[in-house]
């Protein structure tokens, strides 16, 4: 057992204070991926801020009729809210695809969106791992790599993100709040992780004790429908190997808004601007859906294991959009 300290601030200041003053501390809320890697040995904080009695547990309406869910709402209670399952069954139902009901009733939005990387050779210690020991090298390149990336990978890292949660928040376009020692801002949420590069250890854009108090989702367009798929090894509670978010809206029999992300493909929630451009204004329909996502899949470079990745992620992708269709209501 590794001493570290232990702080409950009353605020959401206190907390951010907390975090910047000490280098070493990590903010804690249902504590689902953190604890476990701490019994790892992969995280070694110093301190622990546990933020999960702060007043960030409420979810409401915006001024312009979108929701803001705060940072330690539970994963199970934002799955089960009414308007979520009404007006962005995307998000409720990766969620539900995301963990295991005792997990959802602990894990918090926060620290679902920092969740790190399940690669193996991140967990094992005994391993060297670019994300975890900048500069030790990348054996999953070469080794078991067959969960691993497809797209936006680099010679350092070829790891995926493994949220659920993350992935129906990039086709909705949510932002992330977050409050820091300079104050607070928004990060888009397809901005929010970042590609691994030369610098793989860094997940997300977040800074030295920067804190997410919120997550804001816009209201959704006109006559638009959404939906979350998932494939994996097995029925419950595994990590997807392809999963897929889509929003789509109709117009005069034209694909009129349309968004589409990834996840089990990349470092980060992959949103998949390219086959957006090419659906915009174009008739629903397979083969339209099928060049769309063709086109964007071009820029996958799988490795020795995983190339039916981009098989499975073009088919769940275009199964998604071609269901959205079905049942979208012309606006």
């Amino acid at each position: 057992m590794k001493p570290f300290a232990y702080l409950r601030p009353a605020s959401v200041a206190e907390a951010v204070r907390a975090g910047a003053g000490h280098p070493g501390a990590r903010f804690l809320g249902g504590g689902t991926n953190l604890v476990d890697l701490m019994k790892l040995g992969v995280e070694e904080p110093g301190l622990l801020v546990d933020v999960s009695r702060l007043p960030l547990d409420r979810i409401t309406r915006t001024d312009d009729d979108g929701l803001r869910i705060g940072a330690t709402v539970r994963n199970s209670d934002l799955a089960a809210h009414p308007d979520v399952r009404r007006r962005y069954p995307a998000l409720s139902q990766a969620l539900l695809a995301g963990a295991s009901g005792q997990l959802r009733n602990t894990a918090t939005t926060g620290g679902n969106l920092l969740q790190r990387t399940r690669c193996p050779y991140f967990q094992d210690v005994t391993k060297p791992c670019n994300k975890r020991i900048p500069g030790s090298g990348c054996p999953a390149r070469e080794g078991a790599h067959r969960d691993l990336a497809v797209l936006g990978h680099s010679p350092d890292c070829v790891a995926t993100n493994p949220s659920d949660m993350a992935v129906a928040l990039a086709a909705l376009d949510a932002t992330v709040q977050l409050h820091g020692p300079e104050g607070e801002r928004t990060v888009q949420a397809t901005d929010f992780h970042r590609l691994p590069g030369g610098n793989p250890d860094q997940d997300t854009v977040i800074r030295p004790g920067e804190l997410i108090t919120e997550v804001v989702l816009p209201p959704p367009p006109a006559g638009a429908v959404s939906l979350y798929r998932k494939a994996r090894d097995r029925a419950s509670y595994a990590f997807a190997l392809v999963s897929v978010a889509a929003v789509l809206s109709l117009r005069d029999g034209r694909v009129d808004r349309v968004s589409l992300a990834f996840g089990g493909l990349a470092h980060r929630p992959w949103r998949a601007r390219v086959a957006e451009d090419l659906l915009r204004g174009a008739p629903p329909g397979a083969d339209a859906f099928t060049r769309a996502v063709d086109a964007e899949l071009e820029a996958a470079r799988p490795l020795r294991d995983n190339a039916f990745k981009v098989e499975l992620a073009r088919r769940m992708a275009v199964a998604a959009l071609g269901g959205l269709a079905s049942r979208s209501v012309p606006v």
